[in-house]
């Protein structure tokens, strides 16, 4: 279970590039083209930067100090070499801002449009991913972690990897194009000036694995601070009647000064870096300027030539001051992409076996045979479970909280797997059975069903969305929903609202129970399907249950006694062991036994009260 747990991520494979390329190519692979050319245009682009300082020693060697009867002869026509250049510089220059503009536009565009469709797809396959993956991957994970997770993550990796491969190839070749001016005015300078340079970088090399812890902290905290949006949107009625608006503000403030606190950690180790190199580079303009003096001096080198120099020397200093806050970036982007891939990594618990078959329908019975289950290693919650229930036969599971009722009916859809033993559907392991096709076979009920957005209809026909208008109306009624929709100007095209907040909990079972009619599975799953309701609620949900049961195999979880009493069979289930079977009457004959203990704990009073009523 531990890899499921996100908060707990290494990012271990953050420093190896050659991976990371590996797994992102086939997201690139579909926008190649594109960028390609973006890297291709990236190349110019970054050679360009070159050109105003290539071209300060024409200009001040032939036009500021040149001689204006210098010529040219081209074709049998003189030029005076000076007046020429004094036109067509500026002009160059003017045509090169233009070049540099066309070019950065469609950089720019190509830059975006590639990075969002990597993102896109990348959000999609882990959206698809998020589906796939069980319910105790949901259990160990807050939701602000898997939104920080699944969203965030994709986006800062995709988009900004395109991004920064761009500036790379921008910001090399505009290096290489700065080198060769510098080779052009001077070898002697350029070998000073490149050492220096040289020399700078190397700090950059020693952050790595800083950025890498912090990066991963922070996310984190960034995820809780999601999950306490969440749980104030969700439980904000909670939050209002214990007035824990104090509680709630504080949880955020703490977050948001432990998210600082790490980004100050991070400028602190990473921050020293900027002055180091704008000292460091400092030092190499000095000496630079120290020996181009000597050579101006001596005539071994122009005006013209130390001026392009120095000018394309600063140009070239220039992102190495910076290259700190730039590799910082970088390689965040480098461990939201390994974050990213990690998710891929995961693999489902619950799947399908390698020859996995259909569920032909339940012909005898399901039966628990010896199951072992634990959700936690070493903590068991079922212990040598065993129990037969034949094919549209009722059984009610009843016992104390926590003793392990949900746990045997989650095991039935293969929400978990048994630690040992099996669960049987007529004498064949369900985990032989294709995961589909066994969900197929099961209808739900639970206590606080999920309603999604959209209409009543849909969240109806979710439960079969090729049935007829015929069937939809026919479950309706018999849900008892009829009435209740009749009142609605829209009918069953109401939008009901996240979560379904607009319908009151008899509502939104009877909504759940209509959508599991319209399934029409042979097996129900009833989950404590009244507890949270009225007793007006409850007479009206238990009509439509019953409806919903005929000719069933039904799995019920309940503390209604009639409901309990009309089972065919009562499982009492403690401490995760099937401690007494048969029916009311015969559980009640057993001096001293667990059901009639509870009966006279909880059930002997509202049997009074029905009685009184009927």
């Amino acid at each position: 279970m531990n890899e499921y747990i996100l908060k707990d991520t290494t990012s271990k494979d953050a420093f190896n590039y050659g991976y990371l390329l590996k797994k992102i190519f086939p997201y690139i692979k579909p926008v190649l083209g594109r960028a390609i050319l973006n890297i291709i245009i990236a190349v110019p682009l970054g050679l360009l930067d070159g050109v105003v300082a290539f071209s300060l020693k024409p200009y001040l060697d032939y036009v500021i100090n040149g001689n204006p009867n210098d010529t040219w002869a081209f074709m049998g026509h003189e030029f005076h070499i000076q007046a020429c250049f004094a036109a067509i510089i500026p002009f160059g220059i003017v045509l090169f801002a233009i070049v540099q503009g066309v070019l950065k536009y469609l950089s720019n565009y190509l830059t975006s449009w590639t990075g969002q469709k990597v993102a896109n797809s990348l959000k999609i396959d882990l959206f698809k991913k998020l589906t796939k993956l069980d319910p105790q991957f949901y259990d160990v994970n807050s939701s602000g972690i898997v939104l920080t997770r699944f969203l965030s993550d994709p986006e800062t990796a995709s988009r900004t990897i395109i991004d920064s491969l761009k500036s790379f190839i921008a910001t090399f070749f505009g290096l290489i194009g700065l080198v060769g001016v510098l080779l052009y005015n001077s070898w002697q300078l350029a070998i000073i000036g490149c050492l220096v340079m040289g020399i700078a970088i190397t700090p950059v090399t020693l952050i790595r694995k800083k950025i890498k812890n912090v990066s991963n902290a922070s996310m984190v905290v960034g995820g809780n601070m999601t999950t306490n949006f969440n749980e104030t949107f969700s439980g904000n009625k909670i939050m209002a009647a214990y007035n824990l608006q104090d509680d709630q503000n504080e949880k955020f403030q703490s977050q948001v000064h432990e998210q600082f606190n790490l980004a100050m950690s991070l400028t602190k180790r990473v921050g020293w870096m900027s002055p180091i190199m704008y000292f460091v580079c400092s030092i190499g303009i000095a000496i630079v300027m120290a020996v181009g003096n000597h050579l101006i001096l001596t005539g071994k080198m122009t005006a013209g030539s130390f001026a392009s120099f120095v000018t394309s020397l600063l140009l070239l200093y220039k992102p190495t001051k910076t290259l700190g806050n730039t590799l910082t970036n970088l390689q965040g982007t480098f461990v939201a992409m390994c974050r990213v891939f990690e998710l891929f990594d995961l693999d489902p618990k619950i799947k399908d076996a390698p020859n996995a078959v259909d569920v032909n329908g339940l012909n005898n019975s399901i039966e628990f045979k010896n199951v072992d289950f634990e959700y936690e290693e070493g903590v068991p919650v079922l212990k040598n479970f065993s129990l037969k229930v034949d094919k549209n036969e009722t059984i009610a599971l009843v016992g104390n909280s926590g003793g392990g009722k949900s746990t045997v009916v989650s095991l039935i859809p293969r929400f978990y797997d048994v630690t040992r033993g099996s669960v049987e559907f007529d004498g064949v392991d369900i985990r032989n059975f294709k995961l589909h096709s066994l969900r197929d076979q099961i209808s739900f009920v639970f206590q606080d069903n999920f309603l999604f957005s959209g209409t009543i209809r849909d969240n109806i026909m979710m439960g079969n969305e090729h049935a007829s208008q015929e069937a939809l109306d026919k479950v309706v009624e018999m849900s008892h929903l009829d009435e209740f929709i009749g009142t609605l100007e829209k009918g069953l095209d109401t939008y009901v609202g996240e979560r379904g907040t607009t319908l009151s909990g008899g509502q939104r079972q009877r909504v759940a129970i209509a959508r599991a009619m319209l399934k029409d599975a042979p097996i129900v799953i009833l989950d404590e399907a009244t507890s949270a309701l009225d007793n007006k609620s409850e007479a009206i949900v238990q009509k439509a249950l019953d409806n919903l049961i005929k000719n069933k195999t039904v799995f019920v979880i309940a503390h209604r006694l009639s409901t309990i009493k009309n089972a065919n069979r009562i499982a009492v289930v403690n401490e995760g062991e099937l401690a007494e079977l048969g029916s009311h009457e015969e559980l009640m004959e057993i001096n001293d036994g667990i059901y009639r203990k509870l009966y006279e704990m909880q059930f002997k009073n509202q049997e009074e009260i029905e009685n009184s009523n009927c």
